[in-house]
């Protein structure tokens, strides 16, 4: 049986990937690796640490001694520890979000990248322009934070950020050729974007299918 070793630095990405997962790859079975201190310690700097990329990295190396077949990164904020974490841990890791990067790149030459936090945008960003160097592509990237909807949603007001969600990726479609959502608990939105005239990007569904793309190469 195929096993996954999922790292989450918080609760929102698990029922989205394992949704996911279970569509896409129904045979295999999923280990949680869940620390919320993680996106909370990142938040209160401000930016990855040091510490915090040294906690991601012994929980990848603990899903490489659980004998797992592959690991997924579920959070676009600490996704730059994975880069280092490659190089000492020999299992294969995938990022949730490069498949949407590599995509959102190919699609055209303005991307705007909507967030509510910016510990997510700036890395989010970051992996955008890198994939499109990657495919000699030139973008011209628009970022943009929905304000007031992380509030929103720690104080239990999960309509009022998804208005301010909406608007703001309503807003923004205006001016560019793709939307990239940069946290994979917007994708439930998706669904109530189909009046936005560019397309919109999220990650879990891209991410997994990058997942088992991984899998399938390292069987054959």
């Amino acid at each position: 049986m195929t096993t996954i070793a999922v790292v989450h630095t918080g609760p929102v990405t698990v029922q989205p990937i394992k949704e996911q997962i279970s569509e896409q790859i129904p045979e295999a079975r999923v280990i949680n690796i869940m620390d919320d201190s993680l996106l909370n310690d990142v938040r209160a700097a401000g930016h990855l640490t040091p510490e915090v990329a040294n906690r991601i990295h012994s929980y990848m190396t603990n899903a490489q001694a659980m004998h797992v077949d592959i690991i997924l990164n579920a959070c676009s904020s600490v996704g730059e520890a994975v880069d280092s974490v490659r190089n000492f841990v020999s299992t294969p890791i995938v990022k949730i979000d490069e498949a949407m990067a590599e995509e959102a790149s190919s699609i055209g030459r303005r991307i705007g990248v909507v967030a509510t936090v910016s510990t997510t945008l700036e890395p989010t960003v970051r992996l955008i322009k890198k994939k499109a160097s990657e495919l000699n592509r030139t973008i011209d990237v628009t970022e943009r934070i929905a304000e007031g909807a992380f509030e929103a949603l720690l104080s239990g007001d999960a309509a009022k950020h998804d208005e301010i969600l909406k608007t703001t990726i309503s807003t923004l479609a205006e001016t560019v050729d793709v939307v990239v959502l940069a946290q994979v608990s917007m994708a439930r939105l998706v669904p109530q974007l189909q009046g936005v005239r560019v397309p919109v990007l999220s990650s879990p569904r891209s991410g997994v299918a990058a997942l088992k793309r991984a899998l399938d190469s390292n069987v054959r």
